[in-house]
Formats: structure tokens, C-alpha cells, sequence
């Protein structure tokens, strides 16, 4: 028989809710589901509790602290839950998995990431002081996750200042409503595709409803705000990594056998199986996709987030990346990268210029057997366009010169727009290369577009290179606002509305004029985004060239989703759009961003 104290969480990570419980149970009648209760938030929140009982069904001795308890004699109610996390604070939990325990403390309900996150929360007790009756007891049955338990639907509505936390929760009728159902109790997932590699971190995404919106590699495509995929669950293992180390996986392969533990929840995703028992990983073997070279009239115009390039990368990723761009995009004539960073990178001393990591790349194409391009760009002003500190990111242009001429016009700087003029009868920049409205209030922090005039077999192409604003602040999929406020499109859609303006511009004067609009765009096809950019018909988007089983750039918490987009002028009538999946899909990536390839005749 052993007891242990830790310290109590914080006041700021800490919802109480006085007077909120309809059913108050004496000390020694409290058990683990009337802890959870039949909403998101405990009846008992607040309150101190005497001696609830269970069985030890996990033990996380690194981070958050604590472990995981489950009820032998549970109730007849499906929306309570029978498990509930124990958190120790900085003591180790002196708890064995299989013990028998009473526990008494503090019920709480801990906000990952903080109250303005817009997650939910996870019951616990803390401050606990534990007895244990006995060891080596068998662990309750586990609830297994599959196609036939998870409802379609992914989350109920509710807005306002509790969001869907004081709804009832109607287990069969919402995905988020079960898995909060099971928060904290042992479940099971049972040879499960993967549709999120594994990470740094040591964990994945798997799917339990494989028929749900399967990508044509073995992902989970999100095509819809309506959709999210309720099927995604995130593992995270419960063992020491230093004696065992977490698989690495890609997407589509197969996490084959049991995987067993209790149910958690964080801010990285949401609904987490904390397993105690892991399965194996069966590779599948997903290959990088390359693309097929340029026909001599066509003209291959790509886009590309490197993340964070700078010189001070090692030479692994300035070598894979140039052998993506010569071998994998094979070669195309022009290449908007994002993510370039001066040349000290993420170093704060005023430096701006990133003439050193753009021909660094330039050589590494070189031996890789790609053409020797020459670059384009603007350094911004220091601290003005956002991302990584000190690392003052940008848009560039590259551009293979045995195939395309860059008209320069000489003069744009990070301060002075370029603007369209009639040119022998031709829509024409002003400044090449040049920003497109940098001083308008829709590119504050944030980059600003890069657009650039070339001449391919005699024929004018303008193309813009793009990084809108990220979708940092939005609230998760998996948080207590459903549907989630999504923040950051404010300022997405008044930048797609700049650059589409931009384009309006051009074709009043040239009807005819092709422009390609391209880039990290930070925002799905069918987003708010997407319909500012491509108003009045100024612009297509050419994902929509692709099946829909293909339309992916990224892969975030296991949905593969677009971020990256091209888009054309009506003039384009005719093209060959792919994305080539290269990265998004691989827990060996040299960029999270998979690049893409528009081939045309202009």
C-alpha cells in the first residue's frame, strides 16, 4: 500500500464550474463516471473527491505526467465515460499498469494550449493521493474503434461561449461525441491503414473507416468543410523511446495487429490512443512520384515551398531538393519557391538579402544534372513579411534561360507595387520582378506576391508567385466551437481579393494575356480563398483538372488536403496539371509541402 502527492494544476489551466452538478453523489458513491458525466464537462469540476476506484490501465512518465484509470463496474449510461487521467505534476506516477488503486483529489478540467485555443478539455483528477490495493490485475476489455462504431457525422453544432461543451452527448449520432464518450478509457484499433506519417515526435495518423474519402496513395482526402474524416486517430506510444523506438511509417502503409491504451486528448490533434501496446508497422513501399518532362512547346512553370531554406541547411536538403527539382519536376522552366530565407536564416541582425541561398540551390541543381537557372526575387524589409524570426522569408523566381527570358524591368523594391501597362498591344509589368501591392494592409506580416514577366518561344507569360497568410489562430477540427471559427481567412481572403484585382487589371487591357497565379496559397480549392482569387472568372483554379482522390498538397492531423495552388488565366485554355507527391506523404521529408507542375502552350 503506497500514497503519493503532487503538486495541483495551475489557476489559468483550470475550469471550475460551482454549483454546475444536478447530481451529487456522497464521497464514497463517487466513481469515475460520475467524475466524467454525461457532458464534456465534469459535474464535479472543482470539487475534491474521495477514493474513486479503478484499475491502472496506462503510465506516462515523460510530459504531462500521470496515468490513466478505468472502472471495473461501469454504468449503463453510453455517454459516461469509465476512465480518467490522474495527473502527478512533476512526480513520477508510483502506479504499475494493472494495479488496483483508489485515488482522491481535485476533479479539473485541463484547456491544451490554454483558454483561447479553442480545444476541448480533458478531465482529470489532480493532486492526487493513491492507494493501491493490489497489482497484476487483468485491464478492463478494450472498446475497439472501427467503421461500424464511429457515426459519419464528425462533430454536433454549437457556438457561443461553451461551444458544444454543455451539450449531451449523443455518442451514436457524432464522432466527437464518442470519442469523448471513451475519454480516458482502454481502447483498441485493429490493423489500421495509416494516413499521417509517423514524426519526430512519435506519432501517426491512422484511419478506422478506410472507405471514408481514401486518397489514390492510401491517404484521407479533405475535400469538404462538411467532411473531416471521422475516422482519424492519432497514436502516440506510451513507451520509452530510448528502448523503444517509435516506427517510422508513411502514409499508406498499415499498422497492423493491436493497438491497445487509454484514450487521451491534446492540442496536436485532438483524440489521442496513448498506446500501451503498439502494433507493427508493415510497409507498403510508396514511392516519390515523378512527372513527366516538358514537351519542346510546352512550357513548365512549377511552385514549390522549400521551408525555411537557408544556407546554414545542411547539404542533405539543398542535394534532395535539387534532385526533386531536376529529376522528380524535371526541370521546368520556371519555379516559384517559397520559404526562401536570407542568407543567415532564422540569425536577427538585419540582414535581408538571400542572393547565398538561392545560387547554393542553384549549384545543387547543377550537380544534380539539372540546368544551370538563374534566380529572380525582392528582399523584403527586415521583419516585415512574417514567418521564422530572423529568417525575413520570401517568394523567388528561378528560371532555366536556355528555354525562357525573363523581361526585366528594372526598379521594384519591397516598398514600390508593379502595375500593368499596355505594351504593343500586350499586357506588360511595369516593374519585372515586382510586388503586387505590397503597401495594401491585406500583406501586413505577411508575404508579399512576386510577379515576374517572361518571354517563352517569343510568347509574354506573367506569372505571380503567392504565400498568403497561414492558418495559424483557426480553432481545430476537433475543438469545442463546431463548425470552428476559422480566424486567419480574413486576411487570406483580402489577399486573394489583392491578387485578383491584380489580374482584372491586366486583362482589361489584354483579354488574351496569360497569367499564371501560383503558390503556397495556405487554403483548400474550395475555400472562401479560392473564390476571392478566382472571381469574375479572372481565374481557374486547375486542381479541379484532377480526380479528386489526387487533389492534395499536404497532410495535416491525417487529412490530405490542398494548400498549394496554381491558377490561370482564361487565356490557358488548354494545360497538364500534377502534383507530385513527394513529401507530404513520407515520414522522411525534406519539405511538408508536396510541389506541382503546370505544362501549356502559350
Amino acid at each position: 500500500m503506497c500514497a503519493l502527492t503532487a503538486a495541483a494544476l495551475t489557476s489559468t489551466l483550470l475550469i471550475t464550474s460551482a454549483g454546475a452538478a444536478s447530481h451529487e453523489p456522497t464521497a464514497d458513491e463517487v466513481r469515475i463516471h460520475d467524475v466524467q458525466g454525461s457532458t464534456r464537462i465534469s459535474p464535479l469540476a472543482g470539487e475534491e473527491v474521495r477514493e474513486v476506484a479503478g484499475i491502472v490501465t496506462g503510465v506516462r512518465g515523460e510530459g504531462s505526467r500521470g496515468f490513466w484509470i478505468q472502472d471495473e463496474e461501469p454504468d449503463d449510461d453510453p455517454a459516461t465515460s469509465e476512465g480518467v487521467f490522474v495527473y502527478t505534476g512533476k512526480e513520477a506516477p508510483a502506479v504499475l499498469v494493472g494495479d488496483r488503486v483508489r485515488v482522491s483529489g481535485t476533479v479539473a478540467e485541463y484547456r491544451p494550449d490554454g483558454e483561447d485555443s479553442g480545444n476541448q478539455s480533458l478531465t482529470q483528477i489532480t493532486a492526487p493521493e493513491v492507494t493501491v490495493d493490489s497489482s497484476g490485475n487483468e485491464l478492463p476489455d478494450p472498446v475497439r474503434l472501427d467503421a461500424r462504431r464511429i457515426p459519419r457525422a464528425y462533430a454536433p453544432k454549437g457556438g457561443g461561449e461553451g461551444g458544444v461543451e454543455d451539450r449531451e452527448l449523443r455518442p451514436r449520432a457524432f464522432a466527437l461525441d464518442l470519442y469523448e464518450s471513451l475519454e480516458g478509457m482502454n481502447v483498441e484499433v485493429r490493423d489500421s491503414r495509416v494516413v499521417g506519417p509517423s514524426t519526430s515526435y512519435g506519432e501517426l495518423w491512422v484511419t478506422v473507416t478506410p472507405r471514408e474519402n481514401p486518397s489514390a496513395r492510401g491517404g484521407s482526402v479533405y475535400g469538404s468543410y462538411r467532411d473531416q474524416n471521422a475516422g482519424r486517430l492519432k497514436i502516440k506510444s506510451l513507451a520509452d523511446p530510448d528502448e523503444n523506438p517509435f516506427p517510422a511509417a508513411d502514409t499508406g502503409d498499415r499498422l497492423t495487429g493491436r493497438t491497445e491504451g487509454p484514450l487521451d486528448y491534446d492540442e496536436f490533434g485532438g483524440y489521442t490512443l496513448a498506446a500501451a501496446e503498439l502494433g507493427k508497422v508493415e510497409r507498403r513501399g510508396l514511392e516519390r512520384e515523378r512527372t513527366r518532362p516538358q514537351r519542346r512547346d510546352e512550357l513548365a512553370v512549377a511552385t514549390y515551398n522549400v521551408e525555411n531554406l537557408h544556407p546554414g541547411n545542411d547539404a542533405e536538403k539543398f542535394e534532395r531538393l535539387a534532385r526533386g527539382i531536376a529529376r522528380d519536376l524535371a526541370a521546368p522552366d520556371i519555379v516559384a519557391l517559397e520559404e526562401i530565407q536570407d542568407n543567415n536564416g532564422p540569425e536577427d541582425d538585419g540582414e535581408t538579402a538571400a542572393d547565398r541561398t538561392l545560387e547554393t540551390l542553384i549549384e545543387a541543381i547543377v550537380d544534380a544534372g539539372g540546368p544551370r537557372y538563374e534566380w529572380r526575387g525582392i528582399d523584403p524589409e527586415d521583419k516585415a513579411d512574417g514567418g521564422e524570426p530572423g529568417g525575413n522569408i520570401r517568394t523567388a523566381f528561378l528560371f532555366n534561360p536556355e528555354r525562357v527570358t525573363a523581361e526585366d524591368r528594372p526598379g521594384g523594391d519591397a516598398t514600390t507595387p508593379t502595375a500593368v501597362e499596355r505594351r504593343d498591344g500586350r499586357a506588360s509589368l511595369t516593374l519585372s520582378p515586382g510586388r503586387v501591392d505590397p503597401a495594401d494592409e491585406a500583406w501586413e506580416d505577411s508575404r508579399k506576391p512576386l510577379a515576374a514577366q517572361f518571354a517563352f518561344r517569343g510568347e509574354p507569360v506573367i506569372v505571380v508567385a503567392n504565400h498568403f497568410s497561414s492558418k495559424g489562430g483557426d480553432e481545430p477540427l476537433h475543438g469545442r466551437f463546431q463548425p470552428p471559427n476559422r480566424v486567419s481567412e480574413t486576411q487570406r481572403l483580402a489577399q486573394a481579393e489583392s491578387v485578383n484585382s491584380f489580374v482584372r487589371d491586366a486583362l482589361k487591357i489584354d483579354r488574351k494575356a496569360q497569367i499564371v497565379v501560383l503558390g503556397d496559397i495556405n487554403d483548400f480549392e474550395f475555400s472562401g480563398t479560392t473564390k476571392a482569387l478566382t472571381a469574375g472568372g479572372a481565374l481557374r483554379s486547375t486542381a479541379y483538372a484532377l480526380p479528386r482522390d489526387e487533389r492534395y498538397t499536404y497532410v495535416f492531423q491525417g487529412n490530405s488536403q490542398i494548400l498549394d495552388q496554381t491558377l490561370v488565366s482564361p487565356a490557358i485554355r488548354r494545360y497538364d496539371y500534377d502534383i507530385v507527391h513527394t513529401n507530404a506523404e513520407f515520414a522522411d521529408q525534406i519539405s511538408d509541402h508536396d510541389p506541382q507542375v503546370l505544362r501549356f502552350r502559350p
